[in-house]
């Protein structure tokens, strides 16, 4: 089965998380779509597969050369975005595309335009997998499971190629940053591992944001309008008030690079109570945790101006993974030269967010991402050209028969 036929297949699975539900998965299709994997791995010969209650799904493809290589992984992930419906997902290939725009949906006026996305116009000439503009694709990361599928059937299929035990692992509810927490690292039992849930083709990733999440509530009195004269305690307006004492320019709009940033993600209130919560991001630790202490500096001059108003609960999500690879660059020497050697020039760059291979590189496992091949993520303009998930393939093909011949 190529990797277009094996991607057209599990984007049909329904399995956008839910952080709402504390379950894990999160989700019942999860483990719908994790039975179905597993019944493919088993038909496909694989060992030591298993399943356990939370839907991680682990296999192994045996060493064909000796017991001295190291037992390396690959990782994907289960899951598509709550952002937007993974629910009758209706794929359609743009055969040769020609640098125009693509009718997602002509009832409703869904169109695919380079204009609005200019990187459409890298893939001129090449086919492309786009949605209906109804759903989003589920190139997150679908394309990454079937490409790591596709490249261990293709080395079953090839035993010339010499290799090593070969580790793979599917995870739930990556989307909701929970993907890695219950990871049993010490089961899958790899020495280093690579999330193929990146974007476009070529990207290979080892570092990523320090992340926080705040809460700031704010605790007001109501008292009626028409008699509220130092009275009241509008909380609304101080929230506001802290809101706008934050750098205007330092939000996810502003910023690029390894630039961080403040992102206001959600308001609820009343005069009586409001709630700010707030995500933090900087791939610097210091910055990050200067940030975070910009956050008590400001409840606490809030504070001083209203006693008592402000509480802040601060969170830690996850962390730059730069520090637990640096140690290990040898394993990106090999995806650089696998990539080179598959023909895909490798655009080595910071990631602007984070990946379960950040929180699983602190467990223990050093994991950094590579391309999975698709772009606009989580949304109805999402697509995935198929070169790039066949690059992919070639690439996880070449680091399993690199890291044999480097051994």
């Amino acid at each position: 089965m190529t990797v277009t036929d094996r991607f057209l297949k599990y984007v049909k699975f329904d399995t956008q998380s839910d952080e709402l539900t504390n379950m894990t998965p999160s989700t019942p299709g999860q483990m719908i779509f994790a039975r179905a994997l597993e019944e493919e791995l088993k038909a496909m010969g694989l060992k030591d597969i298993t399943l356990d209650e939370n839907s991680y799904l682990m296999a192994t493809l045996p060493s064909n050369a000796g017991a001295d290589i190291p037992t390396i992984g690959f990782i994907a992930h289960l899951d598509t975005s709550p952002d937007m419906s993974g629910r009758h997902v209706n794929p359609r290939i743009v055969k040769d595309y020609d640098g125009k725009d693509i009718t997602l949906n002509a009832e409703d006026g869904v169109i695919l335009s380079p204009s609005q996305f200019p990187e459409l116009l890298d893939y001129v000439g090449q086919d492309l997998i786009v949605t209906d503009g109804k759903t989003l694709l589920g190139a997150d990361d679908k394309a990454g499971i079937a490409e790591i599928i596709t490249a261990i059937e293709y080395l079953q299929n090839h035993p010339e190629i010499k290799h090593g035990d070969i580790r793979i692992a599917f995870n739930p509810d990556e989307e909701i940053g929970l993907g890695a927490h219950k990871f049993d690292v010490d089961r899958f039992g790899a020495e280093w591992a690579y999330t193929m849930d990146g974007g476009a083709i070529g990207e290979l990733e080892y570092e990523n944001f320090n992340a926080a999440v705040a809460k700031v509530t704010f605790k007001g009195c109501n008292v009626h309008p028409g008699y509220a004269k130092h009275k009241m305690l509008n909380s609304l307006r101080v929230a506001n008030q802290f809101a706008i004492m934050l750098p205007r320019w330092e939000t996810p709009e502003h910023t690029e690079g390894y630039e961080g940033f403040y992102h206001l993600v959600s308001i609820e209130g009343t005069v009586e109570k409001t709630v700010l919560t707030y995500i933090i991001r900087d791939h610097d630790r210091d910055r990050f945790e200067r940030r975070k202490k910009e956050f008590e500096h400001l409840t606490r001059k809030i504070n001083n101006e209203f006693p008592d108003c402000a509480s802040l609960e601060l969170k830690d999500q996850y962390f730059n993974m730069r520090e637990k690879i640096e140690p290990v660059m040898h394993i990106i020497d090999i995806a650089v030269e696998a990539m080179k050697e598959a023909g895909v020039t490798p655009k080595v760059q910071p990631i602007r967010g984070g990946t379960d291979g950040a929180q699983l590189s602190f467990k223990g496992l050093p994991c950094p991402n590579i391309f999975a091949g698709g772009l606009n993520f989580h949304g109805r303009y999402e697509f995935v050209p198929i070169p790039s998930m066949e690059k992919a393939t070639d690439v996880i093909v070449a680091i399993a028969r690199l890291t044999a011949a480097k051994a």
